[in-house]
């Protein structure tokens, strides 16, 4: 139930949605002052949305900094969180805009910093046909020359709190010492960490993906840009996921 109501708030939280009510509205109501008033505020909602400054402002102190790994023994398992590839019309998957999750895990094995590599998936969509991202992630980590040996798949889960509980029951039943690197993108890692930490996973953050751009201001920053509320999109669910895991 809690995974569906997820799905449904999505929606409603999103900018987009926001704008495109409050547009509608102002073409709906008769009253002029309160049409300006919708009107207004639904392009207000449309400039701060698509402003890449705003964004990046924002972006850069929500995301968890980059982290140094010790040099000394490898830890025992990176826990690789699903979301960076999906099925194309042709029931083929294919790595998507986050794929940098599954590149880091790669590097992280490759570059002897962890003995094995846990990937946490399953199938996140409502209506649930045959695809788990795990299963067809190990046949990338394989093609990469990853030993099967040192491949764990977790291809259950749903969402985050089912990534936590369930990559828990994997890594005790396999007897993997603590701490191990928490992999994914840099706007899901707060959340993520927080979720990790009521399972009592101890865990170090390898937050990779980020979105922020990092040069100096320039007037590129000011040009609105449709894609950043692409980007609003990802921030405002982890925001109001972040929020409500608390309340819990």
């Amino acid at each position: 139930m809690f995974f569906l109501f997820s799905k449904l708030l999505l929606i409603f939280i999103l900018p987009l949605t926001w704008i495109i009510a409050l547009l509608i509205a102002a073409l709906v109501v008769k009253k002029s002052r309160l049409k300006k008033r919708l009107l207004i505020m639904g392009v207000v909602l449309l400039v701060i949305f698509t402003n890449p400054f705003l964004f990046n402002q924002f972006a850069g102190l929500w995301d968890i900094k980059p982290v140094t790994l010790n040099n000394k023994a490898p830890y025992s398992c990176a826990i690789i969180l699903g979301g960076f590839s999906g099925e194309d019309a042709h029931h083929q998957g294919f790595f998507n805009s986050s794929a940098d999750r599954f590149i880091q895990g790669v590097k992280l094995y490759n570059s002897g910093k962890v003995s094995r590599i846990l990937i946490s998936s399953g199938n996140g969509n409502l209506i649930h046909d045959d695809f788990e991202e795990a299963d067809w992630a190990k046949t990338q980590l394989l093609d990469f020359k990853v030993p099967d040996s040192a491949i764990l798949i977790e291809n259950k889960s749903r969402n985050t709190l089912e990534n936590a509980a369930f990559s828990k029951r994997i890594i005790e039943k396999n007897h993997l010492k603590p701490p191990y690197i928490l992999v994914t993108s840099a706007f899901h890692m707060r959340r993520s960490l927080g979720i990790f930490k009521k399972e009592n996973i101890d865990v170090v953050a390898l937050p990779c993906n980020y979105m922020d751009a990092k040069a100096n201001i320039s007037i590129n920053q000011l040009v609105p840009d449709g894609f950043v509320i692409g980007y609003w999109n990802l921030y405002i669910k982890e925001v109001v996921g972040t929020f409500v895991n608390y309340l819990k």
